[in-house]
Parts: C-alpha cells; sequence; structure tokens
C-alpha cells in the first residue's frame, strides 16, 4: 500500500477533530495546574492518533463490504478509498490489526505511567469508537451519534490530554483493592474540565450533524436514521446553529467564573465569521456545497481558542 493510498484510507484530512482538543487540553493542563509531563503526552498523542486512524479505516472498509455484498459499490462516487485505490483487501485488515496493536501498545504504556482511570476511560473511548463504525447498527447512523462523537472526542480526548499531565494533581483516581473498585473526582476540577471543553464538543458534534443534514434524504432511502430523521431538518439547523452560540456562551461563562483567562473572550471576534457561514448553511444543506461550512467552523473557532489558551500560558508565566 503506498503512502498516498493510506492517508486516502484513514482519511488524515479529517484528524483534525481530535488533535485540537489535544492541543487545547494540553494547553489548559499547562495554564491551570502548571503541570507537563512531554514524554506522557506524547505517548497520549501517538496512542490517540493511532486509534483514530485505525477507526477510520475500518469505517471504510465496513462500507466497501457493505456495498460490495450489496452490489451497489460505485466506484466513480465513492469516497471509499478501497474501491477507488484497488487495495487489496488483506492489506487493509493487517493495516488495520497493525494500528489497533500499535495504539492498544501505547495505551497500555501510559497506563503504567500513570493509573488505573486512564485504563478505565481509555477503554470506554474504545468502545465507543469501534461501535461508532462497527456492528449491524452502527452508533453513527444511530440518533446518538452527535452525543457520542462529541462527548468521546470533545470532552474524552480533552480530559486525558489534561489528566495524563495531572493525574496526581487530585482530580480524579480509581482505587483497585482487593473485591473493591472506587472511583473518587473532585467535583469542582470535573466541572471545570467540562465547561472548558464545551466548545470542543458542541462543534464536533456539528461536523456530524452537517453530515447528517445534507445526508438526510439519502439517509431515508437506505433506512439509516440519524438524528435528523427524528427532529426534522428544520429543527436540525437549529439545532446546529445553537450549537455555534452555546460554544460562545459556554467560553463567556469559564471566564466569568474565572475557568480561563479573560484574554479567551478575544475568540468573541469569531462570532461573526461563524454567523456568516451559517447565513450559507441555512440556505441550503448540500453535502457537496455546504458540508465543509461544518469543518470551517470547527476548525474557526479552535483554532482561535488554541492561540489564545497559548496565549493565556505566556501571560500567567510572565506574572
Amino acid at each position: 500500500m503506498s503512502i498516498p493510498s493510506f492517508l486516502k484510507l484513514v482519511e488524515i484530512q479529517t484528524k483534525i477533530a481530535s488533535v485540537f482538543p489535544f492541543m487545547l487540553g494540553t494547553l489548559f493542563v499547562v495554564y491551570q495546574y502548571d503541570m507537563f509531563k512531554p514524554l506522557n503526552t506524547l505517548i497520549f498523542f501517538g496512542s490517540m492518533l493511532i486509534f483514530d486512524l485505525t477507526t477510520t479505516a475500518i469505517n471504510n472498509y465496513m462500507d466497501y463490504r457493505k456495498a460490495t455484498d450489496n452490489h451497489d459499490y460505485d466506484y466513480r462516487t465513492t469516497s471509499n478509498v478501497i474501491g477507488q485505490e484497488q487495495i487489496r483487501k488483506r492489506t487493509v485488515i493487517i493495516t488495520i490489526f497493525l494500528m489497533f496493536f500499535i495504539s492498544t501498545g501505547l495505551g497500555v504504556w501510559l497506563v503504567f505511567r500513570t493509573d488505573l482511570l486512564v485504563l478505565l476511560i481509555g477503554f470506554v473511548c474504545f468502545c465507543i469508537g469501534i461501535l461508532y463504525t462497527f456492528g449491524p447498527v452502527p452508533l453513527s447512523r444511530m440518533p446518538l451519534g452527535e452525543i457520542f462523537s462529541g462527548v468521546t472526542m470533545g470532552f474524552g480526548i480533552f480530559f486525558l490530554a489534561v489528566y495524563v499531565n495531572a493525574y496526581d494533581a487530585g482530580i480524579a483516581n480509581l482505587l483497585w483493592q482487593g473485591e473493591m473498585v472506587t472511583i473518587q473526582f473532585n467535583l469542582i476540577e470535573i466541572i471545570r474540565i467540562g465547561v472548558v471543553s464545551l466548545p470542543c464538543i458542541f462543534t464536533i458534534a456539528n461536523i456530524m450533524l452537517a453530515n447528517n443534514l445534507c445526508d438526510l434524504d439519502e439517509d431515508i432511502r437506505n433506512h439509516r436514521y440519524t438524528l435528523p430523521y427524528y427532529i426534522g431538518r428544520k429543527m436540525g439547523v437549529l439545532l446546529f446553529n445553537g450549537l455555534y452560540y452555546a460554544s460562545f456562551l459556554a467560553i463567556i461563562i469559564s471566564v466569568v467564573v474565572n475557568f480561563l483567562h479573560p484574554v479567551m473572550l478575544l475568540s468573541l471576534l469569531a462570532i461573526y465569521p461563524v454567523y456568516r457561514n451559517l447565513v450559507k448553511f441555512n440556505k441550503e444543506q448540500v453535502k457537496s456545497k455546504t458540508f465543509v461550512i461544518g469543518i470551517r467552523n470547527f476548525v474557526l473557532i479552535n483554532a482561535t481558542l488554541t492561540i489564545l489558551m497559548a496565549v493565556s500560558v505566556i501571560i500567567q508565566q510572565m506574572v
């Protein structure tokens, strides 16, 4: 398998959705807890990214299998690289298993360097990641897909990026003593991390919501009942808009309650370009024309937050 074919198989251009929560979580742990463990961060990033590549490859492989089994595979219109590039199925399967074992190995190494809570959260995220694309009824084809993608990536990655650097800062821990397993957590710290991660959660959920809104008619024909099917296109578009404005509200609240530095309020300048993009999306939900708006708004909001979070760290270090 050539490198270009591999990059298409894992849809490398979509991995930005996991990189931004990682960067924001890493910067936040430095800002809030003044803690940073480079090796733990690198191990987590490697495990997270490779697992993300694995789930995407599984998704592409399953799409290919289902399409060919139903004899409706179209090499001209599908985005599935297996058909387009004529990659051998055996090669794809070997690649999937290789990435899976590397990701798992890095995850186990990280558990030994931190604690058992990383194992628990990692296992939950692993299960959601696999079930998201695999099985008789993948989560991505259910009305809860937006919730699972937003919370798993937006909060899960953000939280783990914080925790692998500050696992000994009293945020949470898992104790296993004999037959007793106890999970303890600092409620204030969990709320702090949860509120700060809300823009990641909402903007990632909106990527899937944009996709489902654009594919609504096709999904109904193919008996895929995603969230827009149940709430309707109009309500889905309103939710799409509302989640972006809720992201900015979460930033304001975070600053007001002193979870974030006031410089983060400069991110509100992104409201206008986000609004301009929403005007276009509200007019029509067409995959080839307006789906990209979900990606643009995601990058716009999270890139702005990442830059300002880095500025917050610099300001804090100077004080």
